[in-house]
Parts: structure tokens; C-alpha cells; sequence
């Protein structure tokens, strides 16, 4: 049988040592921890049985670190050790899955007596534990569809740099699922006992950017009422997802390297240096190689940003996951909608395999759902899908003019860029203002 491990998590060293000598006499396997956040890293490390916890720490307190271990190893039977002043705050704790909790100051041999009876808990719940982890290992890549080779050699990659603490760039035309990639790294990692804080990198503009990334106290800036903590201080101890990162300006890479090489930042209109621990996954549909050779990248932030480069396949070049992922969104939208479809036609299935899905695995959703609303039940129909099929000429509603080509691949791109106009601008090589004159002179929609 296997020895039994413990790890004890508390501030004060006499307790940490006097419980190590006793536990390990009684020959258990011992580790010790003098706060939350080194607790929660040894246990990410290896796993304990019994994790004993005392409740009032500074920084991290036991509520926060109990909460944290029983989110993603709720196997784990965690004692928490409290003085009289405290047992309010121990109720809680049991309320929220800790298994026991003992006053201090305590007798060791009591302590030893509910280590036993919590081990012998534990035993017999070993079989569901096992159950559950097969659970939680399908559902980290429960979203990610693929059975083709392509898709298959990003899940191998995922799991392998998923163990690391690697920096990733994951690289992919929009609608591809970057950020369900990026999801999955951060579940197969250590540090899925801390939050991933993702940051839409398109979405903010350089003002804003600054302070969603750093915070800032209060009065930094006009509207500054109150001091907030930025995404990078969120992220201490896990995982920072900078979606569409070839959108930030320069100054603000500057600022990322600075923060990448010391792994310390100041908030605005602060003066004092937080240290933080996070791991960083990027993505991006631009070539970044590129734009360092144009000038628009910091080559130096480029090579921090792509040690482990993970590609994701457009739709395109994976066309035997479309059926897969077809059914997948009609299961998942017909217990949305309420509206019970059985499949597709064979045709609608052709129809969709054929096309070249522009937008990728989003375009396919949303044709599915499209497809629902016009449809009827009990099958999906070639007529029901929005796009006509790969080959076939687009409507131009009779025209074969050049105007009215140009507005349909106008069209085409705004929609693969989800309407942003600076992303649908640079794909078409022109600027942005060209781009809103011929947006306001065809009539296009921005959805």
C-alpha cells in the first residue's frame, strides 16, 4: 500500500515543523508549505491526500486556497486548523467541502485520530474520485472537434506543452478556436488551480489597453474613482490569454516585453512594483513574422511571445471534421432553441462539406443556426443553409458588373473579420476611411 502523503499550509513555522516530525514518526509522507500561494504550487507539483490548512494567513487565506483546491481536486480532503477566535470562518469552510476542522491549540494524538478517519473517508471514495478525473480529462477537450490528422496533431501538442509552463503562440485564421485551444492548454496545466484571464487585444484601443493590462489607483485619471486591479494582476498564478495580440500598438509592446523580462508592473498612476507569476498564451490570425520584417512587431517581443508555436488548421484543410462539428452544433442548438432536429439531408451534409467556410468553425455555427431558425424539423435541408456551395457563383443580384463584385468580396471580408473594419482594411490593402467610403456607397451591413 502506498504511503499516504499530507501537506500542511500555515504560517507559522513552529506548527509546520512539530506536525512534519510527528506525521512523519507515524511514517507519512510530509511536505510543508508557509503560505496559500506556495501550498497551492506544491500541491499543483504533486498531489496530497490530506491537505491541513490553517484558516487565518496573511496574503492568501485559507477560505481562498480551500476554494481554490476544491475547484480543480475536489478528491482532496482538506482539515482546517483554526484558533477559537476563527470557528465561524471553519463553518464556512466545511460549508464549502473542507472535511473537519480541529481548534487550536490541539493534542497531535487528536489530530492524528481525524487524519486516520479522513484517510479512511477517502478510501472509499477513491473509486468516484477516479470516475470524476476520467470526466474532467474528456471535458478539458470536449470542445474542440476533430478527428482529422490535422486536429489530432494540435490535441497531442496541447497535452504535451499543456505540463509545461512553455509560453505558446497559437496561430490561426479567425473563427478557427483559438481561445478554446488556449482554454485547453491552461486545463492540462498546473496552474489550472488559478484563473485564465483572457484580453481582447482587438477589441480595446491603446488608451484603454494600458489600463486593462496594469489597473490603476484612484485619481490616476479622470473617471479614476476607485483603485482596480489590472488583467496582469489577475492572472498571478495562472494563465494570461492575449487574444489577437499583432493588434497592440507599439507603445504597449514596450510595455508587455518590459513586463515579460522583469515579471513586475506598476499601476497607473502608482508608484509601487508588483511582481507576478503568469503564464502567457497569445493568439493571432496575422502573420507576426511579417509584420517584424515590416516594422510593425518588436522582433524581441516576437521570439518571447513564440517559443511553442501551436497552428490551428482553417476548416478548409480539415474538411472530414465539417460533418462532425455540423452535428455537434445541431445537438448543442437544438437544446438552446428547443427545436429537435434529427440530422441533415444527405445533400445539406455535401452542401456543407463542400463550402470553404471563409470564417471557419464560427461560420459553420452560425450557418448551422441560420439553418434551424428558416428550417423545419425533423432534418436540416440543402435549402435551409445560407451559403451556396464551393464553385457555385455568388448572387449579385443579376449583376456581373465589377461595382457589384467588389461589394460581395467586401462583404466576404467584413464578415470574416466579424465587422471589424481595421482587420477587413489591412486584409483588403486599403485604409480604413477607403474602406467606410465603399461600405456607405454599396449599402454593406456591419453586424
Amino acid at each position: 500500500m502506498a504511503t499516504a502523503s499530507i501537506l500542511i499550509i500555515d504560517d507559522e513555522r513552529v506548527v509546520q515543523e512539530s506536525l512534519s516530525r510527528w506525521f512523519t514518526e507515524y511514517g507519512y509522507d510530509v511536505r510543508t508549505a508557509g503560505d496559500g500561494r506556495s501550498g497551492l504550487s506544491a500541491l499543483a507539483e504533486r498531489p496530497s491526500d490530506i491537505v491541513l490548512l490553517d484558516i487565518k494567513m496573511p496574503g492568501m487565506d485559507g477560505i481562498t486556497v480551500l476554494e481554490r483546491i476544491k475547484e480543480v481536486a475536489p478528491e482532496v480532503v482538506v482539515i482546517i486548523m483554526t484558533a477559537f477566535a476563527t470557528v465561524d470562518y471553519a463553518v464556512s469552510a466545511l460549508k464549502m467541502g473542507a472535511w473537519d476542522f480541529i481548534r487550536k491549540p490541539f493534542d497531535p494524538d487528536d489530530l492524528s485520530r481525524l487524519v486516520e478517519k479522513a484517510l479512511e473517508h477517502r478510501g472509499l471514495m477513491a473509486e468516484n474520485v477516479q470516475l470524476k478525473r476520467s470526466i474532467e480529462e474528456i471535458a478539458r477537450f470536449d470542445d474542440v472537434i476533430g478527428k482529422s490528422a490535422a486536429m489530432q496533431a494540435v490535441l497531442n501538442l496541447v497535452r504535451t506543452v499543456g505540463s509545461t509552463d512553455s509560453t505558446v503562440l497559437i496561430l490561426g485564421e479567425s473563427g478557427t478556436g483559438k481561445e478554446l485551444i488556449a482554454r485547453a492548454i491552461h486545463a492540462a496545466s498546473p496552474r489550472r488551480y488559478m484563473p485564465i484571464v483572457p484580453v481582447s487585444c482587438g477589441a480595446l484601443p491603446d488608451t484603454l489597453m494600458e489600463s486593462e493590462l496594469f489597473g490603476h489607483e484612484k485619481g490616476a485619471f479622470t473617471g479614476a474613482q476607485y483603485r482596480r486591479k489590472g488583467k496582469l494582476e489577475l492572472a498571478d498564478g495562472g494563465t494570461l490569454f492575449l487574444d489577437e495580440v499583432g493588434e497592440i500598438s507599439p507603445k504597449t509592446q514596450v510595455d508587455l516585453l518590459r513586463v515579460l523580462e522583469d515579471r513586475a508592473f506598476v499601476r497607473l498612476g502608482g508608484q509601487k512594483l508588483t511582481e507576478v507569476d503568469f503564464r502567457l498564451v497569445s493568439a493571432t490570425h496575422r502573420d507576426l513574422e511579417a509584420m517584424v520584417r515590416e516594422g510593425t512587431f518588436r522582433q524581441d517581443l516576437f521570439y518571447r511571445l513564440n517559443v511553442v508555436p501551436v497552428r490551428i488548421p482553417p476548416l478548409r484543410e480539415r474538411r472530414e471534421d465539417i460533418p462532425l462539428l455540423a452535428e455537434h452544433f445541431l445537438s448543442k442548438l437544438s437544446r438552446q432553441m428547443n427545436r429537435r432536429f434529427a440530422g441533415f439531408e444527405p445533400a445539406a451534409m455535401d452542401r456543407l462539406a463542400r463550402h470553404d467556410w471563409p470564417g471557419n468553425v464560427r461560420e459553420l455555427e452560425n450557418a448551422v443556426e441560420r439553418a434551424m431558425v428558416v428550417g423545419t424539423p425533423p432534418v436540416i435541408r440543402e435549402a435551409d443553409l445560407p451559403m451556396k456551395a464551393a464553385g457555385e457563383p455568388f448572387p449579385v443580384e443579376g449583376e456581373t458588373s465589377l461595382a457589384a463584385m467588389e461589394r460581395v468580396h467586401i462583404q466576404r471580408i467584413l464578415d470574416k473579420n466579424e465587422s471589424n473594419v481595421s482587420r477587413a482594411a489591412r486584409e483588403l490593402g486599403i485604409d480604413r476611411v477607403t474602406l467606410y467610403n465603399k461600405i456607405r456607397k454599396y449599402g454593406l451591413r456591419k453586424e
